[in-house]
């Protein structure tokens, strides 16, 4: 059979086209799971310890540059709210969300507190989410003591925790933000690993998510707690339907023995034992989407290059 030159161009971009992939399918393969959805990729600030107390400007401008757009604060980091929004806008951040403890220390703001004042604050900040951060704790229970190490303290708590003790903190979480949203802000809780202790046939997670009420309380995930707790962040999730928007990015280690007293082995987004791959999309069907890099310490390396490395892995396309 005789072909010429045309017929043979005609045949190998028909037989081209029949083994490419569908344009549709080509760009959303080339695309992050956070640019897919046009979402923004957070930092929570705790990560960089005091760098922002002691350098917010510098701070801000490090995290702007290797690509953050937002960032949720823990407290206002030394500065007044006025001066952490003027240092953001300079750098084209937006302060979406900020934790503040349910217990005042110090002179501090807590949400204990004067809630109005707390409220305006938040405002000048321009975030429209406060996060308590952690469980108030009885004060029948003693401090911790010099000699004590941190894990023994928490395991000691949890001994002396009972349900009752986590329906009050529901009824604070309920109490507070009902006020604050008047104010226009939502309020949520941010777990770590605490909260699913067996407490008998329940946990303080449990009673938390029970007890609070879905209008008023939000629930922000901190996936690497979870995951520290022995649990999968995708099958919590499921199990609170409707409950979490949104969620701290951590990942740990493979050698992180699972346990409920605060303990982890923490590496970089990425590098760790969590499936983003499944977690992300499982997150955004679960209606997340605020979404925040946090790693704990010890660090490997200058805590900048970690949060970098992080940014790089996930909105680098899957």
């Amino acid at each position: 059979m005789n072909l010429n030159r045309r017929s043979m161009m005609q045949l190998g971009l028909s037989a081209f086209a029949s083994t490419a992939l569908p344009v549709s399918a080509f760009a959303k393969a080339s695309k992050s799971f956070f640019d897919e959805h046009q979402l923004p990729i957070g930092l929570q600030l705790y990560t960089l310890a005091d760098t922002a107390l002691t350098d917010l400007d510098g701070t801000l401008k490090k995290v702007a540059s290797i690509g953050y757009k937002t960032v949720e604060l823990a407290g206002f980091h030394g500065h007044k709210p006025a001066e952490v929004r003027a240092a953001a806008d300079k750098v084209g951040l937006k302060l979406t969300s900020i934790h503040i403890g349910g217990q005042a220390r110090g002179d501090g703001p807590s949400l204990s507190g004067d809630l109005a004042r707390l409220a305006a604050d938040v405002h000048t900040l321009g975030a429209t989410d406060i996060v308590m951060p952690f469980f108030i704790i009885p004060e029948r229970i003693p401090a911790k003591s010099d000699a004590e190490q941190f894990p023994a303290y928490i395991k000691r708590i949890l001994g002396q925790m009972t349900a009752d003790d986590w329906k009050r903190n529901a009824a604070f979480l309920n109490e507070k933000s009902a006020v604050l949203k008047k104010e226009g802000l939502r309020l949520g809780y941010h777990n770590h690993n605490c909260e699913f202790a067996p407490l008998g046939n329940t946990t303080g997670f449990d009673i938390l998510a029970s007890e609070t009420d879905p209008n008023l309380v939000t629930l922000e995930m901190d996936a690497g707690w979870v995951r520290a707790a022995g649990l999968d962040p995708v099958a919590v999730l499921k199990k609170y339907p409707k409950r979490f928007t949104l969620m701290h990015v951590k990942d740990v280690r493979a050698s992180t023995q699972f346990n409920f007293a605060l303990t982890q082995d923490p590496t970089e987004v990425g590098r760790g034992i969590i499936d983003w791959k499944a977690l992300l999309p499982a997150a955004y069907t679960a209606g997340i989407r605020k979404f925040f890099v946090e790693q704990e310490p010890p660090f490997e390396k200058d805590r900048f290059a970690a949060i970098a490395d992080s940014y790089k892995f996930l909105s680098t396309p899957a």
